[in-house]
C-alpha cells in the first residue's frame, strides 16, 4: 500500500503562494519620491529653517538698499527752476529740472511734494543762484550744484568698488548660508537615523541608494527654491529703488548663480550625506563633516578678501567648490569671456558626477556600522 507524502501539496502551495502573497517591490522612483517627500515636509514644518530663510532674505534685501545708497543708481532729484537759473541746470545728469514761472509756483511744488528744491536767480551768489527747501538743506541738489575739478582716471574701474563688494559679499553670503543650512540638516538627519536604529527600517523598505538620493533630491529642492525666491527679492527690490543700471548688469550674473549653485548644491549634498554615515552619534558629527564645511567657507571668504582681484577670481571660477560664487562675481565684473561659464559648468557637472557617485558608495557601505567612526578606507572598500 503506497501512500502519499502529505507535505508534498503543501510544498506546492508553499511554492505557489510566495508569489502571488509576496507585495510588490516599490520602484527606485517611487522610493526617492517617498523619501524626498518626506524630507521636505520636515524641514517646512521646522522653525529653525523658517527663521533661517526669513533672516537670510533679510540680508538680501539690506544688500539691495546698501547698493542703492553706495551705488548712485538712484533717479535724478526733480528741481523746479526759475527763469535764468535754468543755465545752472542745464545738462547736470543728477538734476531733472521743472521750469516755472516765479518763485512762487516753484514754491508751491516744493510743499506739494514734486520736487525737492527750487533754483532761482540771485545777483548777490557767486554762482549766480539761489538754492530753496522746504524744511532742510537739500543737500543731494547742493551737491549736485557744487563746483569740482576735472578728474581724470588711469585705469577706470569697470564697477564701483564698493559697489562691487557688496555685489561679492551678496552671493557670498547666499552661497554659505544656504550651503551650510541644508548640508547640515542632511548630515543631522543620517546620523539621528543611524543613532535611533530607525534607518534599519527604512532600508527594509527602500535601498540605501534610494534613501540617500531622495534626501539629496529633497533638500536639493528646498535650496534652490530658496536660492530662487532670493533672486526674485532681490530682482524686484533693484526695480523699487530705481537701480536699473545695476539690475542691467546683475541679471545675467544671477542666472548664472542659480544653475552654478543647483549643481553645486547637489555635490556639497551628497558629501554632507556620506560623511555624517561614517559616525553613530550627534557628538560626532562635526568631526567628520568639518572638511565638507571649510569647502564651504573657504569661497566665502576669498570672495570677500579678494573681489577685486582677477587671478584670484579666475582661479575661484575653475575650482568646483568655489565655482558658484567666484563665477557669477567675473560675469557682473565683467571679466569672463562667453565661453568659459559653460567650461566651468561642465568641469562643475563632472566633478558633482564623481563625488555622487563616491558619496553613495561610502553611505551605503557605512549606514548599518555602528560604535566608533568608520575610517575613510574601509568606508571606501565596504
Amino acid at each position: 500500500m503506497s501512500t502519499q507524502s502529505p507535505q508534498a501539496p503543501s510544498a506546492r502551495s508553499a511554492e505557489a503562494r510566495p508569489a502571488e502573497a509576496r507585495p510588490a517591490e516599490p520602484r527606485f522612483i517611487d522610493s526617492v519620491s517617498l523619501v524626498a517627500g518626506r524630507e521636505i515636509t520636515m524641514r517646512l514644518r521646522s522653525k529653525a529653517f523658517l527663521i533661517s530663510t526669513g533672516i537670510l532674505m533679510l540680508a538680501v534685501l539690506a544688500s539691495v538698499v546698501l547698493g542703492s545708497l553706495f551705488g548712485g543708481q538712484s533717479d535724478p532729484a526733480k528741481v523746479a527752476v526759475v527763469g535764468a537759473a535754468a543755465s545752472a541746470v542745464e545738462g547736470n545728469p543728477a538734476l531733472d529740472p521743472v521750469p516755472v514761472d516765479d518763485e512762487a509756483a516753484g514754491e508751491q511744488l516744493l510743499r506739494d511734494g514734486e520736487v525737492e528744491a527750487v533754483i532761482s536767480p540771485e545777483a548777490s551768489d557767486p554762482l549766480g543762484i539761489a538754492v530753496t527747501g522746504l524744511d532742510q538743506t537739500p543737500s543731494g541738489v547742493v551737491q549736485a550744484l557744487a563746483v569740482v575739478p576735472t578728474v581724470e582716471l588711469l585705469e577706470p574701474a569697470a564697477v564701483d568698488p564698493g559697489l562691487a563688494y557688496l555685489v561679492a559679499f551678496g552671493f557670498g553670503i547666499v552661497f554659505f548660508m544656504s550651503a551650510i543650512t541644508f548640508g547640515s540638516t542632511i548630515a543631522q538627519s543620517v546620523v539621528e537615523e543611524k543613532q535611533t536604529r530607525v534607518v534599519e527600517i527604512l532600508l527594509s523598505t527602500v535601498s540605501a541608494r534610494a534613501l540617500l538620493t531622495g534626501k539629496v533630491i529633497g533638500n536639493s529642492v528646498l535650496a534652490f527654491g530658496q536660492i530662487v525666491a532670493i533672486a526674485v527679492l532681490a530682482i524686484a527690490g533693484l526695480m523699487l529703488t530705481g537701480q536699473k543700471v545695476l539690475l542691467g548688469g546683475l541679471g545675467d550674473s544671477v542666472i548664472w548663480f542659480v544653475v552654478f549653485f543647483a549643481v553645486g548644491f547637489v555635490m556639497l549634498a551628497a558629501l554632507f550625506a556620506a560623511s555624517a554615515a561614517m559616525v553613530s552619534r550627534a557628538e560626532d558629527m562635526g568631526s567628520v563633516t568639518t572638511p565638507v564645511t571649510m569647502l564651504v567657507m573657504i569661497p566665502y571668504f576669498l570672495v570677500i578678501f579678494f573681489f577685486d582681484d582677477p587671478t584670484v577670481l579666475g582661479i575661484m571660477s575653475y575650482v568646483p567648490f568655489s565655482a558658484p560664487v567666484g563665477m557669477p562675481v567675473r560675469i557682473f565684473l565683467d571679466q569672463a569671456e562667453w565661453w568659459e561659464p559653460i567650461l566651468s559648468l561642465a568641469i562643475l557637472v563632472a566633478t558633482t558626477a564623481l563625488a555622487v557617485a563616491l558619496g553613495e558608495r561610502i553611505y551605503r557601505n557605512t549606514l548599518l556600522k555602528t560604535g566608533s567612526r568608520v575610517p575613510l578606507g574601509e568606508a571606501l572598500r565596504g
